[in-house]
Protein backbone atom coordinates (compact mmCIF):
# COMPACT_ATOMS: atom_id res chain seq x y z
CA UNK A 1 0.00 0.00 0.00
CA UNK A 2 1.22 3.52 -0.87
CA UNK A 3 2.50 6.24 1.52
CA UNK A 4 -0.31 8.87 1.03
CA UNK A 5 1.70 11.53 2.20
CA UNK A 6 4.92 10.43 0.16
CA UNK A 7 2.73 10.57 -3.17
CA UNK A 8 2.57 14.37 -2.68
CA UNK A 9 6.34 14.96 -1.29
CA UNK A 10 6.98 16.35 -4.33
CA UNK A 11 4.89 19.52 -3.78
CA UNK A 12 5.72 19.58 -0.12
CA UNK A 13 9.32 19.97 -0.71
CA UNK A 14 8.58 22.63 -3.01
CA UNK A 15 6.42 24.55 -0.64
CA UNK A 16 8.54 24.01 2.73
CA UNK A 17 11.33 25.32 0.34
CA UNK A 18 9.87 28.88 1.15
CA UNK A 19 9.63 27.97 4.93
CA UNK A 20 13.81 27.59 5.44
CA UNK A 21 13.38 28.85 9.43
CA UNK A 22 10.86 25.82 9.97
CA UNK A 23 12.78 23.61 8.65
CA UNK A 24 15.94 24.82 10.40
CA UNK A 25 13.55 24.54 13.88
CA UNK A 26 12.73 21.19 13.07
CA UNK A 27 16.40 20.04 12.70
CA UNK A 28 17.34 21.70 16.03
CA UNK A 29 14.93 20.42 18.05
CA UNK A 30 13.98 17.23 16.58
CA UNK A 31 16.89 15.98 15.02
CA UNK A 32 19.08 17.61 17.96
CA UNK A 33 21.44 19.09 16.11
CA UNK A 34 24.16 21.44 18.14
CA UNK A 35 26.15 22.48 15.17
CA UNK A 36 24.78 26.03 13.76
CA UNK A 37 22.86 25.93 10.85
CA UNK A 38 23.04 28.34 7.61
CA UNK A 39 20.18 26.74 6.02
CA UNK A 40 17.89 23.39 5.37
CA UNK A 41 15.75 21.56 3.09
CA UNK A 42 13.48 18.77 2.83
CA UNK A 43 14.45 15.84 1.19
CA UNK A 44 11.92 13.90 1.82
CA UNK A 45 8.85 13.07 3.95
CA UNK A 46 6.17 10.59 4.11
CA UNK A 47 3.37 9.34 7.12
CA UNK A 48 6.19 8.08 9.43
CA UNK A 49 8.71 11.19 9.61
CA UNK A 50 10.89 13.47 7.42
CA UNK A 51 14.31 13.71 5.97
CA UNK A 52 16.44 17.64 6.20
CA UNK A 53 19.30 18.00 4.12
CA UNK A 54 21.09 20.66 6.62
CA UNK A 55 23.64 23.15 5.38
CA UNK A 56 26.14 23.92 8.60
CA UNK A 57 28.08 27.16 9.02
CA UNK A 58 31.28 25.67 8.63
CA UNK A 59 29.70 24.47 4.83
CA UNK A 60 29.41 20.94 5.21
CA UNK A 61 26.03 19.40 4.79
CA UNK A 62 24.34 16.96 7.71
CA UNK A 63 21.78 14.82 6.85
CA UNK A 64 19.04 14.76 9.43
CA UNK A 65 15.72 12.49 10.26
CA UNK A 66 12.90 13.61 12.16
CA UNK A 67 10.34 11.00 13.17
CA UNK A 68 6.55 12.22 13.24
CA UNK A 69 5.02 10.67 16.08
CA UNK A 70 2.13 9.47 15.70
CA UNK A 71 2.40 8.82 11.99
CA UNK A 72 0.35 10.82 10.05
CA UNK A 73 -2.85 9.26 9.07
CA UNK A 74 -3.25 11.03 5.69
CA UNK A 75 -2.54 13.70 3.66
CA UNK A 76 -5.00 16.07 5.14
CA UNK A 77 -3.44 15.63 8.51
CA UNK A 78 -0.04 17.27 7.10
CA UNK A 79 -0.37 20.84 7.46
CA UNK A 80 -1.85 20.58 11.54
CA UNK A 81 0.98 18.63 12.06
CA UNK A 82 3.74 20.44 11.08
CA UNK A 83 1.90 23.46 12.42
CA UNK A 84 2.19 21.50 15.37
CA UNK A 85 5.67 20.99 15.17
CA UNK A 86 7.02 24.24 14.18
CA UNK A 87 5.07 25.52 17.60
CA UNK A 88 6.54 23.00 19.53
CA UNK A 89 10.24 24.06 18.09
CA UNK A 90 9.96 27.24 18.78
CA UNK A 91 8.92 26.80 22.23
CA UNK A 92 11.71 24.42 23.17
CA UNK A 93 13.93 26.97 21.34
CA UNK A 94 12.66 29.62 23.14
CA UNK A 95 11.71 31.49 20.37
CA UNK A 96 8.34 31.59 21.53
CA UNK A 97 6.13 30.86 24.61
CA UNK A 98 3.53 28.06 24.96
CA UNK A 99 0.03 28.61 24.73
CA UNK A 100 -1.75 29.01 28.35
CA UNK A 101 -4.67 26.79 29.58
CA UNK A 102 -7.01 29.42 30.89
CA UNK A 103 -9.92 27.58 31.86
CA UNK A 104 -11.65 24.22 31.89
CA UNK A 105 -13.85 22.13 29.39
CA UNK A 106 -15.37 18.67 30.02
CA UNK A 107 -15.51 17.06 26.46
CA UNK A 108 -19.40 15.82 26.19
CA UNK A 109 -17.74 12.09 25.81
CA UNK A 110 -16.35 12.73 29.05
CA UNK A 111 -19.38 12.64 30.80
CA UNK A 112 -21.10 9.47 29.22
CA UNK A 113 -17.48 7.68 30.43
CA UNK A 114 -18.10 9.14 34.09
CA UNK A 115 -21.58 7.76 34.44
CA UNK A 116 -20.24 4.40 32.91
CA UNK A 117 -16.75 4.25 34.54
CA UNK A 118 -17.98 5.33 38.22
CA UNK A 119 -21.01 3.37 38.51
CA UNK A 120 -20.45 -0.10 36.61
CA UNK A 121 -17.01 -1.10 37.76
CA UNK A 122 -17.64 0.17 41.47
CA UNK A 123 -20.66 -1.39 41.37
CA UNK A 124 -19.50 -5.17 39.66
CA UNK A 125 -16.11 -5.05 42.26
CA UNK A 126 -18.10 -3.91 45.66
CA UNK A 127 -21.44 -4.93 45.22
CA UNK A 128 -22.53 -8.37 46.35
CA UNK A 129 -24.61 -11.15 44.47
CA UNK A 130 -26.04 -12.87 47.55
CA UNK A 131 -28.09 -10.95 49.14
CA UNK A 132 -32.02 -10.55 48.55
CA UNK A 133 -32.10 -6.62 47.99
CA UNK A 134 -33.14 -5.35 44.34
CA UNK A 135 -29.72 -3.53 44.41
CA UNK A 136 -28.27 -7.17 44.69
CA UNK A 137 -30.30 -8.35 41.90
CA UNK A 138 -28.00 -6.49 38.63
CA UNK A 139 -25.22 -8.29 40.78
CA UNK A 140 -25.92 -11.42 40.28
CA UNK A 141 -26.46 -10.91 36.59
CA UNK A 142 -22.93 -9.28 36.46
CA UNK A 143 -21.21 -11.92 38.46
CA UNK A 144 -22.55 -14.98 36.71
CA UNK A 145 -20.76 -13.69 33.54
CA UNK A 146 -17.78 -11.82 34.82
CA UNK A 147 -16.20 -13.16 38.98
CA UNK A 148 -16.61 -10.18 41.82
CA UNK A 149 -12.47 -10.74 41.98
CA UNK A 150 -12.14 -9.89 38.20
CA UNK A 151 -14.35 -6.74 38.82
CA UNK A 152 -11.84 -5.60 41.65
CA UNK A 153 -8.53 -6.81 39.48
CA UNK A 154 -10.81 -4.56 36.78
CA UNK A 155 -11.57 -1.61 38.84
CA UNK A 156 -7.79 -1.52 40.84
CA UNK A 157 -6.25 -1.37 36.72
CA UNK A 158 -8.88 1.42 35.95
CA UNK A 159 -7.80 3.02 39.18
CA UNK A 160 -4.15 3.08 38.31
CA UNK A 161 -4.50 3.87 34.83
CA UNK A 162 -6.36 7.53 35.73
CA UNK A 163 -3.74 7.79 38.45
CA UNK A 164 -1.25 8.06 35.50
CA UNK A 165 -3.49 10.06 33.07
CA UNK A 166 -4.33 12.37 35.84
CA UNK A 167 -0.43 13.31 36.83
CA UNK A 168 -0.03 13.58 32.43
CA UNK A 169 -2.88 16.05 32.66
CA UNK A 170 -1.11 17.98 35.36
CA UNK A 171 2.08 17.67 33.43
CA UNK A 172 0.28 19.62 30.72
CA UNK A 173 -1.60 22.05 32.70
CA UNK A 174 1.92 22.54 34.68
CA UNK A 175 4.08 23.06 30.92
CA UNK A 176 0.78 25.63 29.75
CA UNK A 177 0.69 27.69 32.83
CA UNK A 178 -2.67 26.80 33.70
CA UNK A 179 -4.14 28.38 37.14
CA UNK A 180 -4.52 26.48 40.34
CA UNK A 181 -8.42 26.18 39.70
CA UNK A 182 -7.82 24.94 36.52
CA UNK A 183 -5.15 22.43 37.13
CA UNK A 184 -7.18 21.31 40.13
CA UNK A 185 -10.30 20.80 37.76
CA UNK A 186 -8.58 18.55 34.79
CA UNK A 187 -7.02 16.72 37.45
CA UNK A 188 -9.77 15.78 39.34
CA UNK A 189 -11.74 15.22 35.85
CA UNK A 190 -9.13 13.22 34.24
CA UNK A 191 -8.92 10.67 37.65
CA UNK A 192 -12.23 10.09 37.60
CA UNK A 193 -13.10 9.81 33.58
CA UNK A 194 -9.54 8.91 32.10
CA UNK A 195 -8.24 9.70 28.53
CA UNK A 196 -11.32 11.94 26.88
CA UNK A 197 -10.37 14.28 29.41
CA UNK A 198 -6.95 15.01 28.47
CA UNK A 199 -7.29 13.86 24.87
CA UNK A 200 -9.52 17.18 24.43
CA UNK A 201 -6.81 18.91 26.74
CA UNK A 202 -4.22 17.95 23.85
CA UNK A 203 -6.24 18.83 21.09
CA UNK A 204 -7.45 22.62 22.17
CA UNK A 205 -3.25 22.97 23.25
CA UNK A 206 -2.68 21.81 19.36
CA UNK A 207 -5.84 24.21 18.30
CA UNK A 208 -3.92 27.32 20.01
CA UNK A 209 -0.46 26.39 18.88
CA UNK A 210 -1.54 26.12 14.68
CA UNK A 211 -3.47 29.48 16.09
CA UNK A 212 -0.01 31.16 17.55
CA UNK A 213 1.60 30.30 14.61
CA UNK A 214 -0.80 31.63 12.04
CA UNK A 215 -0.98 34.52 13.62
CA UNK A 216 2.80 34.77 13.29
CA UNK A 217 2.87 34.08 9.25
Amino acid sequence: MSDPVAEKSGFLKMYMSSHPDTLVGYAKWYGKVAEPITSAEMSAIDSKGMTLTCTLKTGSKKVVLVSIEPPLAGYEDVKPRLLEMKAISQEGLGMIKSPQITSFHLPPGGRIAAVVLNTVFPYGALASSNGTSPFSIPAQYLHAYISSKTWKIGLAVLLGVHFLEALYALSLCRKHRASFSVTAMYVGATSLIGFHVWKDLRKRIQTARIDSVMKVE
